[in-house]
């Protein structure tokens, strides 16, 4: 698989996004199906898993460390920062980006990712308590002491990528990006590109729902949160499945599945992207691994930019209380 680069950070074009492993999708994985199949990316050229730890709290960080054990050297891993969570777990309300609990989450993480450097280090949402070039400055610190490689912003506005870019160079900034949600595009694409900063979209399958698998009438796990997502909703449902038929088009024209149309089409968006999909199962790595060597022209990116910005996509992408913490 080719390489990219995140504001100097050389990573594989598709990464992998460990979250549903544990949290988010319903059911956990059991840790040595989770095991095998990040080791099963990693050895058909995935080399950049995303983590948090928010996710869990901990356990995924703690799975992924045991996962890359062997591996240590040949991969690059992000966590993030930035929700108030307690040592053991408890969650308060809200964000915290004190200088004090960025270095606390700092040592945790490094522990139980079992590594000496994170190499990706982001601010998961922004903290409106704490001034952004306090934060920047945290990390800068972490990055001169050797515990931190880059660093990264959640979900952040332009302006505040901007403010925080000038006192440490932010590598990569993360947010939900895909057929569905373009809003990114117009909003930070021209701040990134003039900085030099890397663009990693989390959900770049619209959480399973590009794929074509599922459908009007699916019901999700308990502790999916697509049972409470207002995009899935049974009417919203209905009518972005319009978009899931534009994708298929393409598909079939481009003998590929709708899943590698969507990655693919995010990696023709511009060479500093790296999506991260993630999925609990071998068969949807390998179709998402496939993206990487489906190459969209820039006349195909067109006609899909176009078909697909026909349909009126319904729905907010995350729930109300979630995306209003949302720095965007």
């Amino acid at each position: 698989m080719e390489h990219r680069s995140l504001g100097g950070l050389s990573v594989s074009a598709l990464g992998y996004g460990c979250m549903g492993l544990t949290s988010a999708y319903g059911q956990a994985l059991p840790e040595a199906e989770a095991v095998a199949l990040i080791r099963v990316a990693h050895d058909r050229g995935v080399t950049h898993f995303d983590t948090a730890e928010a996710y869990g709290p901990f356990t995924n960080e703690a799975l992924l460390g045991r996962a890359i054990m062997p591996i240590k050297g040949q991969v690059t891993v992000a966590t993030k920062f930035g929700f108030n969570i307690a040592p053991d777990g408890t969650r308060g309300p809200g964000t915290n980006s004190r200088p004090a609990q960025i270095r606390a989450v700092c040592e945790a993480s490094l522990k139980r990712l079992g590594v000496e450097k994170i190499d990706l280090f982001y601010q998961h949402r922004v903290d409106p308590a704490v001034p952004i070039e306090e934060v920047a400055g945290t990390v800068r610190d972490l990055i001169t002491e050797g515990k931190v490689g880059h660093f990264g912003l959640s979900e952040a506005a332009a302006t505040t990528i901007a403010r925080a870019h000038a006192v440490q160079p932010v590598a990569a900034v993360q947010s939900e990006f895909s057929l569905w949600t373009r809003e990114p595009e117009a909003e930070l694409f021209p701040t990134l590109e003039r900085l030099g900063i890397g663009f990693v979209p989390f959900s770049p399958l619209g959480a399973g729902f590009l794929t074509g698998k599922v459908a009007a009438d699916t019901t999700f796990a308990p502790g999916d949160f697509r049972a409470i997502s207002p995009r899935f909703a049974p009417e919203a449902r209905e009518a972005n499945l319009a978009l899931v038929a534009v994708i298929q088009g393409f598909a079939t024209r481009l003998n590929a599945t709708p899943a590698q149309v969507a990655l693919a089409w995010c990696l023709a968006k511009r060479p500093w992207i790296v999506p991260i999909p993630g999925t609990k199962r071998l068969d949807r790595l390998t179709e998402n691994l496939g993206a990487a060597a489906l190459h969209l022209t820039p006349e195909i990116v067109a006609e899909l930019d176009a078909a697909s910005a026909e349909v009126e996509i319904q729905g907010l992408r995350l729930p109300a209380p979630v995306l209003a913490m949302s720095g965007l």
